[in-house]
């Protein structure tokens, strides 16, 4: 069984679930707003008012890198399936530029139902 975990752009959220859910995959976690940041550059327009000598775009870039608003979705399934899971997130999600958004694929050890105790690949859907 694996784990993909997904940082993308928050406006592909409802983009991302429907193509999951297209694809058969009906369960996932998303976490609506969290905050990172990878190596990507600046936002054009923000480069152009730095540019320009804009007060609220010098306030932008600040003395440090910015953390950006990010959606995090988690999805698990059995392994069999966890090619699909990120070709998904792939095909939906890839614009061809910075800021397109990471996936780790993680093992995962055993899942356990709390209503009834069960486990296994079995209880995921």
């Amino acid at each position: 069984m694996k784990t993909v975990m997904a940082f993308l752009r928050i406006k592909m959220m409802n983009k991302t679930k429907k193509a999951l859910s297209a694809a058969g995959i009906t369960s996932m976690t998303g976490y609506g707003h969290c905050h990172g940041r990878g190596r990507g550059y600046w936002d054009a327009k923000v480069m152009e008012g730095i540019k320009n000598n804009e007060p609220e775009a010098l306030a932008l870039i600040g003395g440090e890198p910015r953390l950006r608003p990010q959606t995090m979705i988690m999805v698990t399934v059995p392994k069999e399936k966890a090619k699909l899971v990120v070709q998904t997130i792939m095909d939906t999600n890839n614009a061809g530029s910075h800021g397109d958004g990471k996936i780790f694929v993680l093992p995962e050890y055993d899942v356990i139902r709390v209503r009834d105790e069960a486990s296994g690949d079995s209880i995921l859907d």
